[in-house]
């Protein structure tokens, strides 16, 4: 990984700069200035810049690229923000007040993963067709992959942990991370929920949930992509704002449901309702109409088909998760759906 890159000549901000990235066990590069800071703007993971330079760096027009941030000491000049938007950086931060935020942003560098996770949102088409139940398939077919994280947003789902038999796990869940602001670590995410070997899971207590804020899903999602190969959300049938951060947010959409000709036509209207339904692919689950037929009701392409599983309700009750083994129709649907996922072309 190449180092973090910081630009600033005020010392007492470099200062401090250095001994948060020592706490975070990194040692970044430094350049003094706008004309030293373009030598390792391009190859930098994340580029610090003191306030005290950013106009000077701003006029040098650098290459638009993400993971910019501008930093003080004690405080912004008025036209901070407005510098910050021309070099295109992602916030500003105060130190030493957001101190805690930038060592959480340079601990992700020493756990870097090669990409972004590969994500997958899953919505059920129909009530009973299984989408915890396959959400929690795909999630174990991921791990045997690499780093996967299964996201409960269905706050009147079974409950993701449930159905993987790992509620008695000990971990946060969406209560805790509810209650926190600022920018959530992928480290202490991954390192935070329940898990069991490579795969962690995010839902909630028993008992009747509040309304997620989406904020909170934002910062969620975006640190499972972090800090995972793989990031796999169950989410709500009916739209709102927690369903478009979920979804614009993921490489694949996929709607589960039977194919029965009611629940083709409930399906329809959950994708007709979906923030971009071009996007969305389904999976049947049971029996039902052929694929022509399937096709006359919808024009949403068919991703997957899988027949009822046996011994389901037993393995989810046993505590093993719906997925026991590989030749299973969960298993083998999961497959055809993270067939795409660079984790998995990696791992074959």
């Amino acid at each position: 990984m190449s180092a973090p890159l910081v630009i600033t000549r005020d010392e007492t901000l470099l200062d401090e700069l250095l001994r948060l990235a020592a706490a975070a066990g990194v040692t970044p590069d430094v350049a003094p200035d706008g004309v030293g800071g373009l030598a390792g703007w391009s190859a930098a993971p994340l580029v610090l810049v003191g306030a005290d330079v950013a106009s000077e760096l701003a006029a040098l027009r650098p290459r638009r690229r993400e993971g910019v941030h501008v930093v003080s000491f004690g405080g912004f000049a008025d036209d901070s923000m407005a510098v910050a938007l021309a070099l295109g950086a992602e916030n500003v931060a105060a130190l030493p007040g957001s101190g805690e935020w930038v060592v959480e942003l340079l601990t992700d560098l020493g756990d870097e993963r090669p990409r972004r996770a590969w994500t997958v949102g899953v919505v059920g088409g129909a009530g009973g067709a299984g989408a915890t139940t396959f959400t929690a398939a795909l999630g174990q077919v991921a791990a045997g992959s690499g780093p996967t994280i299964v996201v409960d947003t269905d706050r009147v789902g079974p409950g993701l942990d449930r159905v993987l038999g790992m509620e008695g796990r000990t971990g946060v869940r969406w209560d805790e991370l509810c209650r926190t602001t600022g920018r959530l670590g992928a480290v202490s995410l991954r390192e935070g929920v329940p898990r069991r070997a490579t795969l962690g899971v995010l839902t909630f207590y028993a008992g009747r949930q509040p309304p997620l804020p989406a904020f909170a899903v934002r910062e969620v999602v975006a640190a499972a992509q972090r800090g995972h190969d793989t990031v796999v959300v169950d989410c709500p049938r009916v739209r709102d704002e927690v369903l478009d951060e979920v979804l614009v947010r993921c490489d694949r959409v996929v709607v589960v449901t039977r194919p029965t000709l009611a629940g083709l036509t409930s399906t329809e209207r959950v994708v007709a309702g979906l923030p971009d339904p071009r996007r969305a692919a389904l999976v049947l689950r049971g029996p039902g109409l052929d694929a022509d037929e399937v096709g006359r009701v919808l024009t949403t392409p068919v991703l997957a088909r899988m027949g009822d599983q046996r011994g389901l309700a037993e393995a989810v009750d046993l505590g093993l998760g719906p997925v026991r083994s590989r030749r299973g129709p969960l298993a083998r649907a999961a497959r055809e759906v993270l067939v795409e996922s660079p984790a998995r072309e990696h791992a074959a």
